[in-house]
């Protein structure tokens, strides 16, 4: 089993920034794909960003390209999504997610076994 908490969620103005952090704890392993997801209001939740425990590889949604960064600290257990140059467009309950394998398909959410609770973004315009 594995628990993920997400924290560093709130309100924001646009242009702003945020750091999410994702605190994992259970057996993860080296193989494992963190990912962090969103759902804006009235949406489908959707892939932001992902990269894989170990390190190395990491996917970006097109729309946060250059203004989100993924990375992880595997002495603490954690993973960050440093947040940059905030939209309105981003408000969103983000989500933390955990998967054992993706193939490659960071977008799938049902290759993520794992969801933590969820923090709400706000950005102001």
């Amino acid at each position: 089993q594995v628990q993920l908490v997400e924290s560093g969620g709130g309100l924001v103005q646009a242009g702003g920034s945020l750091r999410l952090s994702c605190a994992a704890s259970g057996r993860i392993f080296s193989s494992y794909v963190m990912g962090w997801f969103r759902q804006p209001p009235g949406k489908e939740r959707e892939v932001v960003s992902a990269i894989y425990w170990s390190g190395g590889n990491t996917y970006y949604a097109d729309f946060v390209k250059g203004r989100f960064t993924i990375s992880r600290d595997n002495a603490k257990n954690t993973v960050y999504l440093q947040m940059n140059s905030l939209k309105a467009e981003d408000t969103a309950v983000y989500y933390c997610a955990a998967a054992p394998y993706v193939y490659g398909d960071y977008g799938n959410r049902e290759r993520y076994r794992y969801w933590g609770q969820g923090t709400q973004i706000t950005v102001s315009s």
